[in-house]
């Protein structure tokens, strides 16, 4: 599966922004699906993750209660909507996919997704 994010963008603290991540090529409804972000100088790190179904999901202790991961297998598309934005989210956000046997499994480490999309940017204002 191929993946396309969009969404990022410039936004003020306490602001919102929806991310998208188109995906293309397989059935998408086989793989689950994470969001990652990359801050400049550091490392990847997660942020919130789906299972195929959509019926499980999981998140950063520093997005949870702010972050919403979403998907439409129909759309081939998994969403994240940002609320309350802080300007320590500012990141480039990276949507990724994994296969999984398990319609409940889904992966909070890097190493475990074997695809990624190519990134879009996220700036949050003070």
């Amino acid at each position: 599966v191929q993946l396309q994010a969009s969404g990022g963008g410039l936004v003020q603290a306490g602001g919102s922004l929806r991310l998208s991540c188109a995906a293309s090529g397989r059935t998408f409804s086989n793989y689950a699906m994470g969001w990652f972000r990359q801050a400049p100088g550091k490392e990847r790190e997660f942020v919130a993750a789906i299972s195929r179904s959509g019926g499980v999901s999981n998140y950063a202790d520093s997005v949870k209660g702010r972050f919403i991961i979403s998907r439409d297998n129909a759309k081939n598309t998994v969403y994240l909507q940002m609320n309350s934005l802080k300007p320590e989210d500012t990141a480039v956000y990276y949507c990724a996919s994994q296969y999984s046997s398990s319609i409940r499994w889904y992966g909070t480490a890097v190493r475990e997704y074997s695809t990624w999309g190519q990134g879009t940017l996220v700036t949050v204002s003070s």
